[in-house]
């Protein structure tokens, strides 16, 4: 299979250790740290990718060596880095995703079934073969270098988290946002990750010059409920601080309470919301769990083998809010779903947002400092 570079690109063998899983602490039976135990066939069956492995070199030591599936990183060698997007629902034209699959391994992840377009599955392929593009920063500022582009924020990222593991060794996301601050163009930056730690330096640039934002995402405080739905994400607590760092440094930071998952994380949109407003977030955003294709069957099998006394409570409350399906795929209702369960919860977030004075204000980031591709060269220099 050809990437959009016109260079193949595709999966590496799968390596396995003996071990297929153990018991937690509480008698769940846990993959190794990975969110789905789960790697169904491809839905596009025709599709083939040759198996392709770039070395990467000490990025391939695994850092858990007791976990059965290792990941691997293959390059991918796209000629463009802005998606452009088309949907009203999202509030913004263009994303950058410096990586594609992520390793967080959240099961419920809208984005698993856009592996599928790679020759990958939506399941383990998703969570263990990373495609990084290593040029990012350096196809980025040649669009910014386009006479043709318009300043206006751009998403990082849009669909896979740019502050996942590997971006600890790689460093893609950091380059990239030094790239916004050198042609002072607005980004947003949402993440689950406390990695994003890392480059406040840069982030406070980028704010005092009102090119920035950052979002991080909660789905619960309960610690042990991340574990197991988002195995390789920051712990509650870490984003809680992380979103304390942000705002001390004066970067404009929100909470995201997302994905909500009716009968399971809801009745915490009060105390979730709270806990981040005393961190120092001022702004907050939810959407409702979606599961599009592959992702159905993967929670499905997470809820009977995590949560199997709730499962049925889950998934009746999930239906309720997609008229009866699992997904919807509509404007305007697939972020938020409808029906009195989504308008209870719209309830529940806007009382919480008022009672933790949250979403007062809006961030409105400036596009009029971006300096034209000659100004940005000069620079350099």
């Amino acid at each position: 299979m050809q990437g959009s570079g016109g260079k193949k690109i595709g999966a590496a063998p799968r390596r396995t250790m003996a071990s297929a899983g153990r018991q937690d602490s509480d008698g769940c039976k846990q993959s190794l740290g990975r969110g789905t135990s789960l790697n169904p066939p491809n839905r596009f069956e025709k599709v083939s990718a040759e198996a392709v492995q770039e070395d990467l070199g000490e990025y391939f030591k695994d850092p858990e060596p007791e976990r059965n599936i290792l990941t691997k990183f293959i390059i991918d060698h796209s000629r463009t880095i802005l998606a452009k997007n088309d949907s009203p629902d999202v509030g913004f034209a263009y994303s950058l995703n410096p990586y594609r699959g992520c390793e967080h391994g959240c099961v419920y992840c809208y984005a698993r079934p856009t592996h599928e377009y790679l020759g990958f599955s939506s399941g383990l392929d998703f969570e263990t073969k990373i495609m990084v593009k290593p040029d990012a920063d350096i196809l980025l500022a040649r669009h910014f270098n386009r006479p043709s582009w318009q300043p206006q924020v751009v998403m990082l990222s849009g669909d896979t988290d740019c502050y996942q593991p590997i971006e600890r060794k790689l460093g893609i996301t950091r380059r990239c946002l030094e790239v916004f601050l050198r042609f002072r163009n607005p980004v947003s930056v949402v993440t689950k990750n406390a990695l994003i730690q890392r480059d406040v330096d840069v982030l406070k640039e980028l704010a005092a010059l009102n090119l920035v934002a950052v979002a991080i995402s909660i789905t619960s405080l309960d610690a042990k409920l991340i574990r197991h739905m988002e195995p390789r994400s920051a712990s509650p607590e870490k984003r809680l601080e992380t979103i304390e760092v942000l705002a001390r440094a004066g970067i404009p930071v929100a909470v995201n309470a997302c994905p909500i998952i009716p009968a399971l994380n809801d009745e915490e949109i009060p105390s979730l919301l709270r806990e981040a407003a005393n961190r120092g977030a001022r702004f907050a955003g939810y959407t409702i769990v979606r599961l599009p294709h592959a992702v159905k069957d993967l929670f499905l099998e997470w809820l009977r083998r995590e949560l199997p006394d709730r499962a049925s409570a889950i998934v009746s409350r999930i239906r309720s809010v997609r008229n009866g399906e699992f997904t919807c795929s509509d404007f305007g209702v697939r972020m938020n779903g409808e029906g009195r369960v989504a308008e209870s919860i719209e309830q529940l977030f806007q009382a919480a947002c008022r009672s933790s004075r949250l979403n007062q204000s809006k961030v409105v980031l400036s596009s009029k400092e971006f300096l034209s591709p000659r100004c940005a060269q000069t620079e350099l220099f």
